[in-house]
């Protein structure tokens, strides 16, 4: 009597998974090699990725000030618009929100210099290493803030904010040049180059840091903000325009 056969056919699958997976293993697999032998088999062409869900727009959870007065924010929110102004193109740094981005960072360890090396003695930098070294970062803002409201009090004998758009930049623009003293060895140039570095982060930072509301920032400048992939495009030979995502997308609860 002829033995019985107890051997098991072999899995021709998994001989087939485990020979391609030894090859991405190897090398790199194209065109979604891998899930082509998962799915049943490289013969088949990979379905294309589900389409992503349109973005919803931000909370503006964020929207309380954090270290700012009420009239800090407000003078913030008029001498960023100036740099950063609503036109043909877009929103301003007023409807983007910036103000409320540069008052978080301000409360932040980034307002209070908490990551830089601040032990004396004390040397005065080069023009272009900046000169606030034994001076917090958000001091510098306020004094700047109240520096600007003094030069429009001083001469148009107004606030900073009841200026006209030209008033307006005509004291930014004395700031800018170190026309206007801060204190003490800090000239109006410090304080404008940190708005002014501030006020373009609002305009592109993620929306989670207060500023680019509703990723308006990103839109004017179809850049894609927080993708999870760009696999469905890469082989793409032209641009593709892809609607914006922010971190809070990935969070956010359906």
């Amino acid at each position: 009597m002829a033995e019985r056969n107890t051997e098991q056919p072999p899995d021709r699958s998994r001989r087939r998974f485990l020979k391609y997976s030894g090859a991405a293993i190897g090398g790199a697999v194209v065109g979604g090699g891998i899930v082509g032998a998962l799915t049943g088999g490289f013969g088949k062409k990979p379905a294309a990725p589900a389409a992503p869900e349109p973005a919803k727009p931000v909370a503006d959870f964020n929207k309380a000030p954090m270290f700012f007065t009420q009239s800090q924010l407000q003078i913030t929110e008029a001498a960023a618009e100036r740099i950063f102004p609503k036109d043909e193109n877009g929103p301003g740094a007023a409807e983007l929100g910036v103000a409320f981005y540069i008052d978080h960072q301000l409360a932040s360890p980034y307002g209070v210099n908490a990551r830089e090396y601040r032990t004396g003695p004390f040397v005065r930098g080069e023009a272009t290493q900046g000169d606030y070294q034994s001076i917090l970062r958000h001091e510098v803002f306020t004094m700047g803030l109240q520096a600007l409201d003094d030069a429009s009090n001083k001469k148009h004998q107004k606030t900073f904010i009841d200026l006209a758009d030209e008033e307006k930049d005509a004291i930014l623009g004395s700031m800018e040049k170190g026309e206007i003293m801060v204190v003490n060895g800090i000239t109006g140039k410090t304080f404008f180059n940190l708005l002014r570095m501030m006020t373009i982060e609002g305009a592109y930072s993620d929306p989670v840091y207060g500023g680019n509301k509703n990723m308006e920032g990103w839109k004017m400048r179809k850049y894609p903000g927080n993708q999870m992939s760009f696999t469905n495009i890469m082989a793409e030979d032209k641009f593709v325009a892809m609607e914006p995502r922010s971190l809070h997308d990935h969070f956010a609860t359906h």
